[in-house]
């Protein structure tokens, strides 16, 4: 199948071209090549708009009015990713954040049988918690939060379907857990963490390689006490983002950029449940949350997660710091892959990756979607599918 796309750009890794035909077998992109190189199956007017490789958000507590907390399930975990596949995520982990060790390995085994199930888009798991620090919790409740212990370890480092991220205060945690848990191929990032410059260092020298939230949550920059945040921009390691005007400061954004550049650095969502939806409430383990312009807020003023997808991300991306479209895509796709150790099958549109792409108008607001080929519609068909 040849997908010719014109009148508008297409984002690869040699730079933006106007128009281009892609060709796909199996869910695989097989070349890419000048449009009119060869007949097309079909024709897709981009109308001065962008077509960018799928983003990839390695952080998503829930969207369509489910949160993964609630329900491990295959089900949910579909409908999670048919709400946020509308706004280009064609590669997400399902985000459990601090419970216990029972719906650890609940959500473990969810994950897993979504996979074999095939439901689209899923490439693993994030478990934040509960192995932080409680004077950095956020929202996590504090009676959750305990120290990794051998049994959670062993869990956690058991043989699974796809990737495992887990968030920890590193400074709360063994180093010789962390070189178990990377060498059993767990992605180890630090957040809701108090980490002075010199634990996190250490943490990093064990295998720790990401920031979940850089900024949010974490023991701050300062002048002679670099803390967590430090740590990060003075290390190769990988920071999230999130981008929704409410969590970080513009020029906060900026700097970020300034200091780490568009190859480390993920926009991620840290989306709730009502993504997707118009609803102005939901229940996270208890509270009530409010969604109010866009905010997901508690009663007490903590933020809880966002209403973020992944096309405003990149959006406000640009426009608080100039990026160009396609640097900032790099932010939403490739460096997140790269991150997860999948660059060979996600993250840009060349031959060998996944035939996953996103379409923004020249407002960049989504318009299409399509994972391994198949348009949103018939991928929203195919959630459905995998879940029954």
């Amino acid at each position: 199948m040849i997908l010719r796309f014109q009148n508008g750009w297409v984002a690869q890794p040699g730079g933006a071209v106007g128009a281009a035909d892609i060709a796909v077998a199996d869910g695989v992109i097989t070349a890419v090549s000048a449009a009119g190189s060869a007949r097309a199956d079909a024709v897709i007017d981009l109308e001065g708009g962008w077509l960018l490789p799928g983003f990839v958000d390695t952080q998503v507590n829930g969207g369509g009015g489910i949160l993964f907390n609630d329900h491990v399930d295959v089900e949910s975990i579909a409908a999670i990713g048919a709400a946020h596949v509308r706004f280009g995520t064609t590669a997400f982990l399902p985000t459990l954040i601090s419970d216990t060790a029972e719906q650890i390995a609940a959500a473990l085994t969810a994950v897993d049988h979504a996979i074999d199930a095939g439901v689209p888009g899923v490439i693993g798991i994030h478990i934040e918690g509960p192995f932080i620090n409680e004077v950095k919790r956020g929202i996590h409740e504090a009676h959750r939060i305990r120290k990794l212990d051998a049994e959670t370890l062993a869990l956690l480092t058991a043989p699974r379907r796809g990737k495992v991220m887990l968030t920890l205060a590193p400074e709360l945690c063994d180093d010789e857990d962390i070189r178990t848990l990377v060498a059993h191929d767990v992605i180890v990032s630090a957040g809701h963490s108090d980490a002075t410059y010199d634990e996190a260092q250490r943490a990093i020298a064990a295998g720790l390689s990401g920031f979940t939230h850089l900024f949010n949550a974490m023991s701050p920059l300062h002048h002679r006490d670099p803390g967590a945040v430090g740590a990060a921009f003075d290390s190769d390691c990988y920071c999230g983002l999130i981008v929704d005007d409410v969590h970080l400061h513009p020029a906060v954004v900026r700097l970020a950029v300034k200091a780490k550049g568009v190859d480390r650095l993920m926009l991620v969502t840290d989306a709730m449940p009502s993504v997707g939806t118009d609803d102005s409430e939901f229940t996270l383990q208890g509270k009530r949350i409010a969604v109010k312009d866009g905010v997901c807020i508690f009663e007490d003023g903590t933020l809880a997660g966002t209403h973020l997808d992944m096309a405003s991300a990149l959006r406000k991306t640009v426009e608080v710091t100039g990026l160009s479209v396609p640097e900032a895509a790099t932010m939403a796709s490739a460096t997140p892959a790269a991150f997860l150790s999948l660059s060979a099958s996600h993250g840009a549109i060349a031959p060998g990756r996944r035939a996953d792409f996103v379409w923004l108008d020249k407002a960049l607001a989504p318009r299409e979607t399509w994972i391994g080929g198949a348009s949103v519609t018939d991928t929203a068909s195919a959630f459905v599918q995998a879940a029954q």
